[in-house]
Order: structure tokens, then C-alpha cells, then sequence
């Protein structure tokens, strides 16, 4: 059986926002407690500055509010963050990148550099493997 929908929870991240300047967009805080995968999906609308990048970094820790937040190593990340960020030229597209490591809590951080124009963006949270199938829906 090709059943994806009761093996998968999601969780907002980042509710759609439109980043008008360089602020960063940090998502929310992801508790993977009784998950064993964790993919990000990230979204981008209409870029409308001509020469915008956004980077992305991720960070994790085992406090809820990540007081010890740490950057996730290279070798903990599926995908690479320089593969889930986007330029002024990738409207409409999405992005994805997998967190491997063992800390209980991640967040994802996009930083938008040279950016005047209105860029939406959004970030889903995609927690897979679970410990307890099938996954409530809706999510709660």
C-alpha cells in the first residue's frame, strides 16, 4: 500500500510571511519526539527583487527553547543548506533539506542578503517515521 499520509506529521514552521528586508526568518522550534526524520519544505512566491539570495541555516539542541541551540553539522543535514537556499531568480519553487541528527528540538533560519522588493516565503515541517501510526488528522 502506497500510504504516506498516516506515516507523516506536519507542522508549520514559518507561516507565510513576506520578507521586505534583510531580517532573518526564523522558523519555530520543531520538537521531533516520536518521530525518527525531520524534512523541511521550504517555499518561495514571487521574488520580486533582481538580485536577492537567501541562505539558509539550521540549528538544533535538546532544550525546548533551544537555549543551546549549536548549527547542525554537515553530517547531520540531508541535502545541503547552500541546495535549500534560493536567489531572486527562483520564483514559484521549492526547496528541501532533511535533519539526521539525534538533538530533540530543530529550527530552520532563512537570511535574506540584498533584499528590497516583498519575498514570500514559507516553511513546512515534515516528520516522518513515527512511533505511533497511523498520524492524527488533522495534525494537532
Amino acid at each position: 500500500m502506497r500510504d504516506l499520509m498516516n506515516s507523516i506529521h506536519t507542522a508549520v514552521a514559518l507561516a507565510p510571511v513576506v520578507a521586505t528586508d534583510n531580517t532573518a526568518q526564523v522558523s519555530a522550534i520543531i520538537d521531533t519526539r516520536g518521530y525518527d526524520s525531520l524534512t523541511f519544505a521550504i517555499l518561495a512566491g514571487t521574488l520580486a527583487d533582481a538580485d536577492a539570495t537567501f541562505a539558509v541555516t539550521m540549528d538544533h539542541g535538546d532544550a525546548s527553547n533551544l537555549s543551546d541551540a549549536a548549527s547542525v553539522p554537515t553530517a547531520e543535514i540531508l541535502g545541503t543548506l547552500a541546495l535549500a537556499g534560493l536567489t531572486f531568480a527562483d520564483d514559484a519553487e521549492t526547496r528541501k533539506v532533511g535533519y539526521l541528527g539525534a538533538k530533540r528540538y530543530v529550527r530552520l533560519t532563512i537570511t535574506p542578503t540584498g533584499n528590497t522588493g516583498n519575498a514570500p516565503l514559507a516553511v513546512l515541517a515534515i516528520l516522518g517515521h513515527p512511533a505511533i501510526r497511523p498520524t492524527a488528522n488533522p495534525p494537532q
